[in-house]
């Protein structure tokens, strides 16, 4: 299979009232066409920098860009001017936010903000673009479609709202979507309908889909591969059962061994020690030496290469 995005030492750095921070340092990854990848790790460590690079979505004023995101083995994201990149957004590559009620317009209704996009993008009709967004609320499950159409943002529950902003993210059946922490709000029936309809629209139109979470519960239930990233750096890369059954990397291992399991309700939870790193500081040798078990004078000094395991699985460690 080929691939639809190859990141290549992307380095993303972010300008802030106390000095420039080193949000994403230098990482290369590689999504096919039809699968999930998840990318995981604890909150500031990059995942969201990450995915807003590919479409572009900071405010370049204050964000620098390193490195390449290749489209399809042949365009440059970077390097695409603005209309390449209008283009490219919604219709090529869709996005799940977050946060649906700061996504969605409050004061415009559920279906002119669909229709809007089928307007620009695929050049329909009002009553075409109309028609296919009604058709697009009932796909994800938003019943009846019709009314839906007409109702404000306000007026729709928390997990109907991201079901809009899914309807939103396939309206011009793209190749791909980035999804940003797409059930962090929900709760858990939610959360399972929610995925289950990514897994289904997968299926159904062959998409690939970047999946940004910091629950390994999301990972095991709808990811083929996955990457693990720690202070702006993936430090391991394998399928879902290579990372959950033959993790290599010091932090992966501690990440899935504060997994709470279901018969040790009465123990102490494990957890991991320590804090990352100062992002805007720069870092000598591996990130994670300082919360390491494992991490010796070497590990504080050098930063450590890449090791491939097999074509799926490498991993950041001067471990063996």
């Amino acid at each position: 299979m080929s691939n639809i995005i190859s990141i290549q030492n992307l380095k993303v750095k972010l300008m802030s009232p106390r000095g420039i921070v080193h949000a994403v340092r230098n990482i290369n990854l590689d999504i096919k066409h039809g699968e999930i990848h998840g990318i995981v790790g604890e909150s500031g460590c990059g995942k969201t920098m990450t995915a807003k690079s590919i479409l572009r979505l900071h405010d370049e004023k204050k964000v620098m860009y390193d490195g390449s995101i290749i489209y399809e083995d042949n365009k440059n994201i970077f390097e695409m001017n603005k209309k390449e990149l209008q283009n490219l957004r919604g219709k090529e590559i869709g996005m799940i936010f977050q946060d649906p009620v700061t996504t969605l317009n409050p004061l415009l209704t559920i279906g002119r903000q669909l229709s809007e996009m089928l307007i620009v993008h695929l050049k329909m009709s009002k009553k075409e673009a109309k028609a296919r967004s009604i058709e697009l609320l009932e796909s994800v499950g938003i019943y009846p479609g019709s009314e839906r159409y007409d109702q404000y943002p306000f007026e729709l529950s928390g997990g109907m709202l991201q079901r809009v902003i899914i309807a939103m993210a396939i309206a011009c059946n793209p190749k791909m979507i980035v999804a940003d922490e797409p059930t962090t709000a929900l709760d858990v029936t939610m959360q399972a309908q929610i995925l289950e309809i990514i897994k289904d629209l997968r299926k159904k139109f062959n998409m690939a889909v970047m999946i940004i979470t910091h629950n390994f519960g999301v990972v095991a239930e709808i990811c083929d591969t996955v990457s693990v990233m720690y202070a702006g750096k993936i430090v391991e890369t394998g399928t879902v059962n290579e990372i959950f059954h033959y993790s290599k990397h010091p932090y992966t291992q501690d990440l899935i061994n504060s997994i709470p399991k279901s018969d040790e309700q009465e123990k102490k939870l494990v957890t991991i020690s320590g804090s990352p790193p100062d992002l805007r500081a720069h870092i000598e040798g591996c990130a994670y030496a300082p919360r390491c078990k494992y991490a010796t004078t070497i590990c504080q000094q050098t930063e450590p290469e890449a090791v491939k395991l097999t074509e799926t699985h490498s991993y950041t460690c001067v471990r063996e």
